[in-house]
């Protein structure tokens, strides 16, 4: 059966463009086609100066709402990445086979890197690094496939490299895995800026969409989303931005077609009121689960304890085949009790 692996970084509240571009198919699709692993990647959420208590409760509110947008724990493996210390062990390896220079030339190295900058940070060692983790994450599992949004390719065709030379150098250990890129609605822009992804992290949330937002606030942020000069509606991402991005999400929540839904309509008001209310709708049985959820804090405890469990299980005997075939040699076992004797 095709293994699906595919995480999300607990760095700010999760949001539409997370529900439709990823958690949605993960929930409707993919935990029922593969062998499914869905992670929260708390471990990546430190490669930025951050605020522990926040990464924490950060962490667990994602895991709920991934639970909440319908992963169903007995379908599929649902857990935190810092609970299996597997992820760690390969990591080290796998830096050991990448260079600096790839390293340097990921885009979003290149982009957080200078962001720092600007504030006046210092940037941290993991921020280089974390793509090889991301590998790490990945290749445990024998993955092979990786469901993500186009800003996240690079980083799987990284992984793929690193599985190759590793398995070239040293012997098969890996999987050699692939990225799935959804055709709609896989990249959600800001509302306020359609040149900008929809990102947990925006600084203002004017123009995101938060999972957790309170319907009249959806409807303001919908209403107050930024179009273009003209009057007629179209749908042209390179001409007209803002408007492309609302008739794509109107699409991703309605399962309509963009070009089709422009035909449609004869004005932005009527167009940003339908959007509106369809977001409100998708969003609605999402933050109800959600609410319910919460009420019942063990259960999800329970639900990342056993998934931990499961993953743990399926990434060892990967890791520990990678740890010998880069010429480590494994632990010496205890004696037994009887031996001794």
């Amino acid at each position: 059966m095709t293994r699906v692996f595919s995480g999300i970084q607990p760095t700010g509240h999760l949001t539409l463009g997370n529900y439709l571009g990823a958690m949605r198919r993960w929930a409707e699709v993919d935990q029922h086609r593969a062998d499914s692993l869905f992670c929260v990647v708390d471990l990546h959420a430190l490669t930025m100066d951050h605020d522990p208590a926040r990464v924490r409760r950060l962490s667990r509110q994602t895991a709920t709402l991934l639970l909440a947008a319908g992963l169903d724990p007995e379908v599929c493996t649902v857990f935190l990445q810092s609970h299996v210390d597997e992820h760690t062990r390969l990591s080290y390896l796998l830096e050991c086979v990448a260079t600096d220079g790839e390293m340097r030339r990921m885009i979003q190295y290149k982009e957080k890197a200078a962001k720092e900058r600007d504030r006046g940070g210092s940037v941290r060692l993991s921020l280089l690094t974390y793509p090889v983790l991301m590998a790490a994450d990945i290749l445990a599992y024998g993955t092979d496939e990786v469901p993500v949004g186009e800003d996240q390719a690079q980083h799987v065709e990284l992984t793929r490299d690193l599985a190759v030379r590793f398995n070239q150098r040293y012997g098969q250990a890996f999987v050699v895995p692939r990225a799935t890129i959804p055709q709609v609605a896989a990249r959600v822009m800001n509302f306020q800026d359609p040149t900008r992804k929809m990102g947990k992290s925006d600084d203002s949330g004017a123009g995101v969409v938060y999972l957790l937002d309170e319907p009249d606030v959806v409807r303001k942020k919908v209403l107050r989303a930024v179009t273009d000069s003209g009057r007629d509606v179209v749908y042209d991402r390179a001409e007209r931005p803002g408007l492309a991005n609302l008739l794509d999400v109107l699409a991703a929540c309605t399962g309509g077609n963009p070009e089709s839904l422009a035909d449609v309509y004869d004005s932005y008001g009527s167009l940003k009121k339908d959007t509106a209310e369809a977001v409100m709708e998708v969003l609605r049985p999402v933050q109800a689960r959600h609410r319910e959820l919460c009420a019942d804090p063990a259960y999800v405890e329970g639900v990342l304890r056993d998934g931990a469990e499961k993953a743990r299980a399926l990434a060892r005997p990967t890791v520990d085949t990678a740890y010998r075939a880069i010429g480590l040699l494994p632990p010496v076992a205890e004696p037994s009790l009887s031996a001794a004797r």
